[in-house]
């Protein structure tokens, strides 16, 4: 309990800023423009992020998890501040600052990276699986409350301050974090050979960079069957299919393939995995529809999210306490799966004329699932390895997270673009098709300028795209508790008939 303010400051380190910046995205292109650029600024933070999660954790298991923690704070720290300094007069105007912007988000990615997966592997050698439910559960709604904080913070920034303070706002608080941790956290003894696998980890990141482009720019920025896509497919394929052979070879592996040899570990990657897919990919598309739609403004519109993260908070401690009082896990990936699914149906009902108290009921059920899923997984998968690949179990389920994110956005966000533009022709003709090709047109201030017929056609459509996106969400939802039910409930480690067995840890700085 000393050291737990300290990491769940760390945690929302990453979940804040990415919220504050999209506030403040607007000031930025007017100061640096690059307007051109402007998705850069999340996918080199994403790819950052996404590409040093594995690293993070193997290299956590190797040398001690808490040095390596201090270091992805410092270098976060070290990236915010560099972002704020972004097209300022020391590093030469605002010409080529969007370029300078969008190379030190990567590297603010490259620590977030650390801070999550960390975080959640300490607590795992802190605190006997049987009693982490309740202190994750803790950090879930920690997580929750980031995530509705950031936008408001965002938006008071964006209004009252610089731009700038969207990253130097983290400076306080990383502070924090690293004074309280550096004198209060101590961890056990770990003795392994300090063998890095680098060749793994340069074909990993490479896989990895590749899998997120094409995700990212796949029918978007380029056609999916696009010389720039199929040439990062190949290298993707390439880097990922020799990544293997490098695995079994390694003799430290920075993601060791014989964990997916357990079935628990390999059944709830699937689950994170889908979990991100259909959560992530189908969220992203919330605000667009409570904007635009209902007419909400930026900073309410995170407001409205309010009863997801509020259930999904509440869920998160009653399900961390019942697991500590116990012992029993399995049911709760499967329920939240079922939750989550129904959550998808009833979103996927959503037009026009949905008010804003209905999509609330909807998405605080969605909450429900999230609460239920979130945290169990990663406690299911720390439960599944030896003490010492605690990191690698931690980094693989925010990795397939990750990744199943990426893939949702860009398969949901082609599947919003298909029915848009397919809805908008069919009800209003050559008018529609035009509307379709013109992303300013999401603007509620343009949107106000079209005739009554055209705005109205327009709304009907765009709500039919994203009911579409929630109706392939359920695809990919109603897998999650078929995987869940085939997970085997070992009894969690620091449990009452194991506690006589166990040895305390020794403790070091």
């Amino acid at each position: 309990m000393v050291v737990l303010p300290g990491l769940m400051l760390a945690m929302v380190l990453a979940m804040l800023d990415n919220m504050i910046v999209g506030t403040a995205m607007p000031r930025i292109v007017n100061e640096l423009g690059g307007l051109a650029h402007l998705s850069w600024v999340v996918t080199a933070y994403v790819l950052g992020t996404t590409v040093s999660t594995p690293i993070w954790g193997k290299i956590g298991d190797l040398y001690g998890r808490k040095n390596i923690f201090l270091a992805s704070i410092v270098l976060f720290m070290i990236g915010s501040v560099l972002c704020g300094m972004a097209g300022s007069d020391l590093l030469g105007g605002p010409s080529g600052g969007m370029t300078q912007l969008i190379a030190f988000r990567a590297l603010q990615g490259l620590g977030a990276g650390g801070l999550m997966v960390n975080a959640m592997a300490i607590i795992g050698d802190l605190v006997p699986p049987r009693e982490r439910g309740q202190y994750q559960g803790i950090m879930a709604a920690v997580m929750s409350l980031a995530m509705i904080a950031g936008p408001l913070v965002g938006g008071f920034i964006t209004d009252h301050l610089d731009w700038r303070w969207a990253f130097y706002v983290n400076l306080p608080v990383g502070f924090v974090a690293l004074a309280l941790l550096a004198a209060k956290l101590k961890l056990p003894r770990l003795r392994t050979e300090h063998r890095i696998d680098w060749t793994g980890a340069a074909l990993l990141s490479i896989g990895i960079t590749a899998l997120v482009l094409i995700t990212t720019w796949g029918g978007n920025d380029y056609a999916w069957g696009s010389p720039q896509i199929l040439a990062l497919t190949a290298v993707a394929v390439v880097s990922l299919a020799l990544f293997v052979p490098v695995e079994r070879r390694a003799a430290e592996p920075i993601m060791p393939l014989g964990l997916f040899r357990n079935r628990n570990f390999t059944l709830v990657s699937l689950v994170g995995f889908l979990l991100g897919f259909a959560m992530f990919g189908a969220i992203n598309f919330l605000p667009l529809f409570q904007q635009t739609v209902q007419g909400a403004s930026a900073t309410n519109s995170g407001l409205l999210l309010l009863p997801m993260m509020g259930s999904a908070m509440a869920v998160s401690l009653f399900v961390g306490r019942a697991i500590t009082a116990t012992g029993r896990y399995k049911v709760y990936p499967v329920l939240g799966g079922v939750i989550m699914t129904v959550a998808m149906w009833l979103l996927s009902m959503m037009d026009a004329h949905t008010p804003a108290w209905q999509t609330g009921v909807f998405i605080a059920v969605l909450g429900l699932g999230m609460g239920f899923l979130m945290q169990t997984t990663m406690l299911i998968a720390q439960n599944s390895v030896e003490q010492k690949d605690l990191g690698v179990s931690s980094s693989a389920s925010t990795f397939f997270r990750s990744i199943g994110g990426s893939f949702g956005v860009s398969l949901f966000g082609a599947v919003f673009n298909n029915r848009l533009s397919s809805s908008l022709e069919s009800k209003l003709g050559a008018e529609g098709g035009k509307l379709a090709s013109s992303g300013g047109q999401f603007d509620p201030a343009a949107l106000e300028r079209l005739p009554a017929n055209v705005r109205a056609g327009f709304l009907d459509s765009l709500a039919f795209a994203i009911s579409e996106v929630f109706w392939w969400a359920i695809l990919f939802a109603v897998l999650v508790p078929v995987f869940a039910v085939f997970i085997k409930e070992i009894p969690l480690r620091g449990g009452p008939e194991q506690a006589a067995k166990a040895e305390p840890p020794v403790a070091v700085d």
